[in-house]
């Protein structure tokens, strides 16, 4: 990763966690040493934001894993960006894979959802990425490309891109065991800056964090870490146990 953009990385628990496995793993991330040139989050189900918010290392961010669009009304179980602030916490995922194939959630919505989400006040870390089908198809840039558009246009003005990181995660490579050679993220890293330079500016495209997510693990952190436009990582399964710090200091020396 270039030297102008910290390192960042977040842990995704999904729908994971109780009372009892929280605190043995909120216990291990404090006591942990992370190096202090990494940004972390981690993003836990709603019910424990306030829980985790109030437990953790101030070190760490805490997100949510989703929203909605708008500020309150009849969306049951939904929740607001502001609901999120009030529990402590400044960032929210977006746009996940799981959210888009198994939500049916649209580019446009997500797009709607990040305008909202800045809008009140948030950080967001949107998610672009495209299936095995499109891959072997060749249509890997088409795909992110419409999924950045629609973030484009959800994100009001241009210092909102400040407060953006985008998180690449092939559908093939989540919970899979399937990776993305540090090759082939690098190429899509590398894609969506030049997007970005192209669509946004240069100033964006040289500072906007672009982090990877698929089947990410202590074993292969470091290799993927080491490509110039790959800037951390977004980590599933790996972010519940504790293996989880070793990926944190992936680009530690």
């Amino acid at each position: 990763m270039a030297s102008n953009r910290k390192f960042f990385v977040g842990g995704n628990w999904k729908m994971n966690g109780s009372k009892e496995s929280n605190q043995k793993l909120l216990k291990t991330l404090s006591d942990a040493k992370p190096d202090a040139n990494t940004e972390i989050l981690v993003a836990v189900p709603f019910v424990y934001l306030k829980d985790v918010r109030e437990h953790l290392d101030k070190r760490f961010h805490v997100a949510a894993q989703n929203c909605y669009k708008v500020a309150s009304g009849a969306f049951t179980g939904e929740i607001s960006p502001a609901m999120i602030r009030d529990c402590g916490c400044e960032w929210v995922i977006l746009g996940h894979s799981e959210r888009r194939h198994i939500f049916g959630e649209s580019d446009e919505l997500i797009g709607e959802k990040v305008n909202h989400a800045l809008t009140c006040g948030l950080k967001v870390v949107p998610c672009i990425g495209e299936k095995l089908d499109e891959r072997e198809a060749g249509k890997t840039e088409q795909v992110c490309f419409r999924q950045l558009d629609a973030i484009k246009k959800g994100i009001p003005k241009a210092e909102d891109w400040s407060r953006v990181v985008i998180a690449y995660e092939p559908v093939w490579a989540i919970g899979t065991g399937k990776t993305a050679s540090p090759e082939q993220a690098q190429e899509v890293h590398h894609a969506v800056r030049q997007w970005l330079e192209k669509n946004v500016s240069q100033a964006v495209a040289s500072s906007l964090r672009i982090i990877y997510g698929g089947s990410v693990t202590a074993a292969n952190c470091k290799e993927l870490a080491k490509k110039p436009d790959v800037d951390g990582f977004l980590v599933g399964g790996a972010s519940l146990k504790p293996e989880f710090v070793d990926i944190c200091n992936a680009n530690r020396g």
